[in-house]
C-alpha cells in the first residue's frame, strides 16, 4: 500500500512538473516574440527607407472643359464633315520623311511646296515642285481606278491602278497610291451596317506651349464589319476624337491581315475663309516605313473642277512603266 502510494505521487509530481515545463515553454516562447516584435518597432523607422521610396513625379492636369457625345452623334458628325466637301483645292508644303525603327535609320528631306486638287468620288491630282529651283519633283493624277505619275527628273511615267502594289518599289514615291491621300484628307463616311465598337480613353502628353504634363482624354471609335456569319470582326479603321471638341484627330486604316497600313493625323483646325479644316495632315505608312506632313497654306473647297484639271500633259516619248 505504501509503495503504490508513493508511486502515485511520484506520477503526480512528474505529471505537475510537465505542466511546468510546458508552462515555462511557452512562457519562453512568448518573451521571445514579445521581444522581435519590440526589436522590429523599434527598427521599423529606419527601415522604412529600405522597403519604399516616395519622390514627387509630374502631375498630369485634366482639361478644365472636357465633352461628352454618344457614338451615334460622332458617326453623325464624320458623315456631315464627308458630305459637307464635293470639291478640294489647296495649295500645300510637303514635308517627306522616309526610314525608322525598321530600318534603324531616319531621313527627313527638303520640304517643298506642291498643289492638290480632290473632286468627289475618286478624283486626285497631287503635284510637287523641287526645292529652290521649283520645277516640277512629280505629278499624279487619278479618276478613281487608274493612275498616272509623271516623274520628271527621271523622265519616267508609272502607270497603275489604285490598289496596293504586289511588289513595292524601293523608291517609295513610286509606291504611292491616290487613294493614300484621299484618304487621309477626308475621313469617309461610316456606313449603317458597319460594326462599330466605341470606347473612351485618354494618354498623357506634354504640352509644347507650356511644357506641363497634360491628360488629353479621347474617344475611340472602331468600324468594322463582320467575317461572313462569324462572331469574328474585321477592323477597318479606328478614328480618334479629341474630348475638347469634339472633332477627330487620328484615323488608323487597317488591311486585310490586321497591320495598320495608313495612319492620319490631323492637326489643329485653321480658318480658311469661311471653311475650318485641319492646318497639318501628317500621313504616316508604318509598313513602308515613310511619312508626309502636309502643311496647308491656302484652301478653297466645293470650287467647280473641270476633268482637265484632273489630266497630266506628258511629253511625248517619256517612258513609260506599267505597275500590276
Amino acid at each position: 500500500m505504501n509503495a503504490a502510494r508513493e508511486w502515485n505521487c511520484g506520477r503526480k509530481d512528474r505529471e505537475v512538473n510537465g505542466i511546468y515545463s510546458q508552462v515555462a515553454a511557452v512562457s519562453g516562447m512568448l518573451r521571445i516574440r514579445t521581444r522581435i516584435s519590440l526589436a522590429l518597432m523599434l527598427a521599423l523607422p529606419a527601415l522604412q527607407g529600405c522597403l519604399w521610396h516616395t519622390r514627387k513625379v509630374p502631375q498630369a492636369k485634366m482639361p478644365p472643359n472636357v465633352l461628352s457625345a454618344p457614338p451615334e452623334q460622332l458617326v453623325d458628325s464624320i458623315n456631315k464633315q464627308y458630305d459637307a466637301i464635293d470639291s478640294l483645292n489647296a495649295t500645300v508644303t510637303f514635308t517627306a520623311t522616309q526610314g525608322g525603327s525598321l530600318k534603324g535609320s531616319e531621313t527627313t528631306y527638303t520640304s517643298f511646296s506642291g498643289y492638290i486638287l480632290l473632286r468627289k468620288p475618286e478624283s486626285l491630282r497631287v503635284i510637287g515642285f523641287l526645292p529652290v529651283v521649283h520645277t516640277r519633283a512629280f505629278d499624279m493624277a487619278s479618276n478613281g481606278k487608274t493612275f498616272q505619275l509623271w516623274i520628271p527628273p527621271k523622265n519616267k511615267v508609272v502607270d497603275g491602278t489604285n490598289a496596293e502594289p504586289k511588289t513595292p518599289s524601293p523608291n517609295t514615291v513610286e509606291n504611292m497610291r491616290p487613294y493614300i491621300f484621299f484618304d487621309s484628307l477626308l475621313i469617309r463616311k461610316i456606313a449603317p451596317e458597319d460594326e462599330l465598337l466605341p470606347w473612351a480613353d485618354s494618354k498623357t502628353e506634354v504640352n509644347p506651349k507650356t511644357r506641363k504634363l497634360e491628360l488629353v482624354p479621347e474617344y475611340v471609335l472602331t468600324v468594322a464589319d463582320r467575317v461572313g456569319n462569324s462572331n469574328i470582326l474585321h477592323t477597318k479603321r479606328v478614328i480618334y476624337f479629341s474630348r475638347i471638341d469634339l472633332r477627330p484627330i487620328e484615323e488608323d486604316i487597317y488591311d486585310q491581315s490586321g497591320q495598320v497600313q495608313t495612319q492620319a493625323l490631323y492637326g489643329p483646325v485653321q480658318t480658311f475663309g469661311t471653311e475650318h479644316f485641319p492646318g497639318t495632315i501628317t500621313i504616316k505608312r508604318p509598313l513602308d516605313q515613310y511619312q508626309i506632313l502636309i502643311t496647308f497654306q491656302k484652301l478653297v473647297v466645293n470650287q467647280p473642277l473641270n476633268d482637265e484639271q484632273f489630266e497630266l500633259t506628258i511629253p511625248e516619248g517619256t517612258p513609260a512603266e506599267k505597275l500590276p
